[in-house]
């Protein structure tokens, strides 16, 4: 059997779960999901963790921050004056906001008190390490 490598197109079925268990994606009630390993496509360390596989291969792969969506960043927190806020700000609610140079930039709303409202814009898995459980069902 071949075992899955840089440019080939691959389909795979897999459980994405934070370490305390928290399931956050999964492909398992859908069509297996499919990419091309090596285009970018993927985070880094699943993409590590598909290749060498067989098609019909089961494994774990573990993927720490720097592989995924980064560590979270203080700099991406940002503090606005409830004021100045246009809807009534809503804990976990995620928004896009125009930055100063007129790109688009996804956040969260992280807090809110009675005069500031506090957005994220780190990635909502950054600093978490991901863990994957992958099932390799095709090398096209």
């Amino acid at each position: 059997m071949s075992q899955a490598k840089n440019g080939d197109t691959v389909k795979v079925h897999f459980t994405g779960r934070l370490e305390d268990g928290e399931v956050f994606s999964n492909s398992k009630d859908d069509e297996a999901f499919e990419c091309i390993l090596g285009s970018g496509e993927l985070i880094p360390g699943f993409e590590k963790g598909i290749i060498g596989m067989e098609v019909g291969d089961t494994k774990t792969i573990a993927v720490p921050p720097e592989e995924a969506f980064g560590q979270r960043h203080q700099e991406l927190l940002f503090h606005i004056k409830k004021s100045d806020f246009p809807i009534p700000p809503v804990i976990g609610q995620q928004l896009q906001i125009r930055r100063r140079g007129g790109d688009l930039i996804k956040v969260t709303v992280a807090e809110a008190d009675e005069d500031t409202v506090t957005l994220d814009a780190n990635h909502p898995l950054a600093g978490k390490t991901l863990v994957f459980e992958v099932e390799l069902v095709e090398i096209a």
